[in-house]
């Protein structure tokens, strides 16, 4: 595996991305990763930088709501990473779609392939608990509607005309951790944000499973697919196993372990009062928005991912949690020199969990 990697390394070189969100967790996440693979990396932002960010990013002020900023910026790329969303959750009605326009509009102009880190928003309960790429898209929430139409007018784009259609590559997860991951459940719900770990939130009703992401694992998951990219086709999709909690204990335990207190209180998730603090905070309304995520098992089947990739990347829960909480200032930094994001567990290994 290891001298694979190294030989995949440059498989970018000479070709140009545009990363709109690469000040977030997720954008940032995969920007460095095509960094690192060789690629050219155009990152928007909408102030300049206060500080040179050694991270191998060109940096572009612009604005993603902006067409002409966009047009500007991803002149001559291959590739147009979409993983922009309105800052604090404000707004999503007014907001999302014209981005993902913006996105579509300069994919079409160079030819360009979009990459769109995927949720399970778009999903409702009629297809859990196993979904499938084909699975039907019947989201319960405003949110989760909003995402279906993002990825109805990506797959419309597709084939605009010969040559001109721009190609897209969806990546579909569960909820992202990660060392910079930004918001999410796991810094936001599962934690408690600006104070000191002494409890742990349990948003999940006991034995229901739940799915996470480590983010360097979907970076590198991403870089896999567009390593290949000329078997991907003008429209792919995959699904992502990452890490199945099967009870929705084993995400809390590898908390309470990894910062050496077992006996860690937990609590259960107050979700009357993220409906009441909703009124009045955008984020807590949109997080109890997503309770029914967490009241059935909800699982990405990742069987079509393994067929093409043979293998899906896979840090393991231990490791993805220290770095993680490393990562938010919850634990001193370790040397690195642990096995890290890409470590890989056999196809065998990972299908087993499913039994």
């Amino acid at each position: 595996m290891a001298g694979q990697m190294t030989g995949m390394q440059a498989t970018g070189k000479g070709r140009t991305a545009l990363v709109l969100g690469a000040t977030g967790g997720v954008g940032g996440e995969l920007a460095r990763a095509l960094a690192a693979r060789g690629w050219t990396v155009r990152g928007l932002r909408r102030k300049p930088a206060e500080q040179p960010q050694p991270d191998g990013i060109e940096w572009v002020v612009g604005d993603a709501m902006n067409a002409a900023d966009v047009a500007a910026a991803a002149e001559g790329t291959a590739l147009i990473v979409h993983a922009v969303n309105p800052p604090g959750y404000k707004d999503w009605d007014r907001l999302v779609l014209p981005m993902v326009d913006n996105s579509i509009a300069a994919a079409c102009a160079n030819r360009a392939r979009i990459l769109l880190p995927g949720t399970v928003y778009n999903y409702g309960p009629d297809v859990f608990p196993l979904i499938p790429e084909t699975a039907a898209q019947n989201p319960l929430t405003r949110k989760g509607a909003i995402r279906v139409e993002m990825e109805r007018r990506l797959h419309r784009a597709v084939g605009q005309g010969t040559g001109k259609g721009a190609r897209l590559l969806i990546l579909r997860c569960g909820d992202f951790f990660g060392p910079k991951a930004g918001n999410s459940w796991f810094n936001q719900g599962l934690l408690t944000p600006g104070k000191p770990l002494t409890r742990i939130n349990q948003p999940g009703r006991p034995g229901i499973g739940h799915q996470w992401a480590y983010l360097p694992d979907v970076a590198e998951t991403a870089m896999r697919l567009l390593d290949r990219e000329a078997e991907l086709g003008d429209d792919a999709m995959f699904h992502m196993e990452g890490h199945w909690d099967a009870n929705g204990d084993r995400m809390v335990a590898a908390i309470a372990h990894a910062l050496g207190k077992p006996g860690l209180p937990v609590r259960r998730m107050p979700w009357w009062l993220l409906r009441l603090a909703g009124v009045a905070v955008p984020l807590f309304r949109e997080l109890g928005e997503m309770r029914y995520l967490w009241q059935r098992p909800v699982r990405l089947d990742n069987r079509r991912l393994l067929a093409f990739l043979g293998e899906e990347p896979h840090t393991p829960l231990e490791l993805a949690v220290r770095r993680t909480l490393e990562g938010l200032g919850h634990l001193p930094a370790q040397p690195a020199d642990m096995p890290e994001a890409g470590r890989c567990i056999p196809d065998r290994a990972i299908s087993s969990r499913r039994g």
